[in-house]
């Protein structure tokens, strides 16, 4: 009877211990509680990675959805893809994005046309990250132009805050790259670009001075205009504060350099995705010296080529992103981030 009564109070024990575990984790397992996003996250086929930079989904307030038909920017009862069509010549279908079929099977393509990637056929399909200026200034507008105006499409934009933006699910085929669209993702980083050393007055409207020295200022043309950046008061300088001249493609070019808050939530994605993929290697287009190159890649060597590259190394009448543009830094940066964690500073 000792032993029956002792048997009856160890499992007694053992329930209010499972009853107190309930209490502590029921609440994260019932059916309908909602399991909060930290907001640093990316989507790949469905599934969310962690960056350690802020992004904004297109699934979240202020995000920018590709997937929509209706143009982002006009009057509501001007948007849709009726009026739309009517209205802009240049745009021919509803769709800004495609599917990433070339290196599929037919039965690979039947299997994800309607949206069922798998993680692991995306990972032996993603073998490039390209980069590319949007010479627009601000990722807003660089939403407006590609999808309302021009029909195209990239996976992320990076404000000049050093916010990203994700538009689309890394397994659609954006329009950014040309031949490369099938195997890449696609980023555009806010930012005025390159120009000839003989039209720097095209700076006046965006650049100003002060005595910390050049910063970001928005044009006349958009004043009023709320820019869309996610840090309250933000003032946006270059990472060095003279304009730096390298030529691309032969031509000879100026340019101001990206924001430090760009370089380090770029360093921070490009981490993330190099471990995501491993047909990506955090590394840029060299010569024998092991210097960047600095023109478009040979069609050979373009199609073996895997890793970070830019817009100019797939297209002769490229330059982005521009002679600024440090691939050092950035390749530096992500190797250091993917090696010590996606949370440092």
């Amino acid at each position: 009877m000792k032993h029956a009564f002792r048997s009856t109070l160890d499992w007694g024990i053992v329930g209010i211990w499972l009853c107190i575990g309930w209490l502590c984790t029921g609440c994260q397992t019932l059916p309908g509680v909602e399991r909060a996003r930290r907001g640093d996250e990316i989507m790949v086929c469905g599934r969310l990675f962690r960056t350690g930079t802020p992004v904004v989904l297109w699934t979240d307030p202020g995000g920018y959805d590709a997937y929509r038909v209706e143009r982002r920017f006009s009057p509501w009862t001007n948007a849709s893809w009726e009026v739309t069509a009517a209205t802009s010549k240049n745009l021919d279908t509803p769709n800004r994005y495609g599917l990433r079929k070339d290196r599929l099977s037919e039965s690979e393509v039947e299997r994800v046309r309607g949206g069922g990637w798998d993680l692991p056929l995306l990972q032996r399909v993603v073998d490039q990250f390209v980069l590319h200026y949007d010479a627009t200034g601000t990722s807003q507008r660089c939403f407006e132009v590609l999808h309302d105006h021009r029909g195209l499409s990239v996976h992320f934009m990076l404000d000049v805050d050093g916010t990203i933006y994700q538009t689309l699910d890394l397994k659609e085929r954006a329009w950014h790259a040309t031949t490369s669209n099938s195997r890449s993702i696609g980023i555009e980083i806010a930012q005025m670009g390159a120009i000839s050393p003989e039209a720097t007055n095209r700076w006046a409207d965006w650049y100003a001075m002060d005595g910390q020295g050049p910063y970001l200022r928005l044009p006349p043309s958009m004043e009023g205009i709320d820019p869309g950046f996610r840090k309250p008061g933000f003032v946006g300088r270059p990472a060095r504060p003279e304009p730096v001249a390298g030529e691309i493609q032969g031509r000879k070019l100026l340019q101001y350099d990206f924001t430090p808050e760009q370089y380090r939530s770029l360093a921070k994605l490009t981490a993330a995705l190099c471990r995501i993929f491993p047909e990506l290697p955090c590394e840029y287009p060299r010569d024998g010296d092991g210097e960047l190159v600095r023109g478009k890649l040979p069609e050979e060597t373009l199609r073996n080529y895997r890793g970070l590259l830019g817009h100019f190394h797939i297209q002769t009448d490229k330059v982005d992103p521009g002679p600024a543009f440090d691939w050092d830094r950035v390749v530096r940066d992500a190797q250091w981030y993917g090696k010590g964690g996606w949370d440092r500073k």
